[in-house]
């Protein structure tokens, strides 16, 4: 039963009998039709810039690895340059030592001696 009590007739008025459905989709199919190639060029440049920019995303990426690379290999060279330095001032360093030991020995040496010295000869 339907509200109201009414009988539902296949042969009632129905209201939208004079409404074609059909003609708002075959508008808008061919208004899609219209549009359509446009949407493509649209759709294919896009696509042709996703290229461009990924081609591009590609040769800087390859550009960061070499200068990783390059950077890697640098410290690698700073690494070492750093152990020969610390090399040469421990070996400057005990020659140093030796030197100021040498000295010493000599002082004592012109002290028993009784050898007069002046830091101006320069000839000893």
């Amino acid at each position: 039963m339907y509200p109201n009590h009414y009988a539902y007739s296949p042969h009632q008025f129905d209201p939208y009998t004079h409404y074609d459905f059909n003609y708002y989709t075959q508008q808008q199919e061919s208004h899609d039709h219209a549009r359509q190639p446009a949407l493509e060029r649209r759709v294919n440049q896009l696509e042709r810039q996703i290229q461009v920019q990924k081609t591009e995303l590609d040769r800087q990426n390859k550009e960061i690895g070499r200068q990783n690379r390059e950077i890697t290999r640098l410290n690698r060279e700073i690494g070492r340059l750093n152990n020969e330095v610390t090399r040469l001032n421990q070996n400057d360093e005990r020659h140093t030592r030796r030197l100021n030991r040498l000295n010493q020995r000599l002082r004592t040496v012109e002290n028993r001696l009784n050898i007069p010295f002046q830091a101006s000869d320069g000839d000893f």
